[in-house]
């Protein structure tokens, strides 16, 4: 969706609508406002808690604030909570994510999914193509695990290595269509406890299949009782409290259009057909 067909419900604050389309911070945006160099329709603002639509006139210092269109979608970053369904509705009457970011976020697709006993980042957005550009992609994925028991010899050499499985249902969803899975060998993994009852291990993985993580454990007889991303592609959770919602700062949406750029010359060389299922 483009800033122009955004509803007013979905304006965002003057800062930040400043900060994403010029070189200023939003902690400098504040401090123009508040000398009185900032102006909505020729009328000089100072107001902080103002917010703007992608139509609105603004003026920094008597220069108009041009949107920058390769920003034209929005993308959030949501601390999921656990017993919440990344989806628009539950058919078991459960607590779906939308209820609690709320109705100016309806519209924003998932990118990818994390499941109901998990929590942590999820990215959000207003623009189908960066949805399946960054589910489609091999960008880094870091999550935050605790499992039954001890990180054996072979779970080790599974992560340095990766695995292929013709049976990969245990951790599955019951009903799974996905038997067999492939695991790429981990981009990394950090041992924080390894006791007899449970461990703790924070990894990095490339791929986004359908439980991924639950199912490789599980394959070594070890259940995941406890699973957070933290990162995505860069993008970091970091202080973002659970059931809160964020905008993605101005480096990120550096990031995240210069990744684009990337891909649409990729999508030139080779179209792909891909489709996707709940991740982990």
């Amino acid at each position: 969706m483009s800033r122009e067909a955004q509803s007013e419900e979905n304006k965002m604050r003057l800062n930040k609508f400043i900060s994403h389309n010029s070189r200023f911070s939003r902690r400098e945006a504040d401090e123009l406002i508040k000398a009185g160099k900032v102006s909505i329709d020729g009328k000089v603002i100072g107001d902080l808690s103002t917010k703007v639509g992608y139509k609105t006139i603004v003026k920094v210092n008597g220069r108009t604030v041009k949107v920058d269109h390769s920003r034209a979608s929005t993308v959030i970053i949501y601390n999921k909570l656990k017993g919440e369904i990344v989806s628009k509705n539950d058919p078991q009457g459960r607590k779906v994510i939308y209820d609690t970011i709320g109705k100016k976020f309806s519209h924003f697709i998932p990118v990818g999914r994390l499941d109901y006993a998990s929590e942590g980042l999820l990215l959000l957005t207003d623009d189908p193509t960066i949805a399946t550009a960054l589910m489609r992609s091999d960008l880094e994925r870091v999550y935050k695990i605790k499992i039954e028991g001890n990180i054996t010899d072979a779970m080790i050499s599974g992560m340095n290595n990766g695995i292929t499985l013709d049976d990969a249902t245990a951790g599955a969803w019951e009903n799974t269509k996905t038997r067999d899975m492939e695991f790429k060998r981990f981009l990394g993994y950090q041992i924080q406890t390894n006791t007899g009852k449970y461990s703790k291990l924070k990894v990095a993985i490339s791929e986004g299949k359908n439980r991924e993580l639950r199912r490789f454990f599980a394959h070594f007889g070890a259940r995941v009782t406890d699973l957070k991303r933290v990162s995505f592609g860069g993008i970091n959770l970091n202080n973002l409290p659970s059931g809160k919602v964020r905008y993605l700062e101005r480096d990120e949406y550096d990031n995240l259009r210069a990744f684009m750029k990337e891909q649409t010359k990729l999508d030139r060389k080779s179209k792909r057909e891909v489709t996707f299922d709940d991740e982990y």
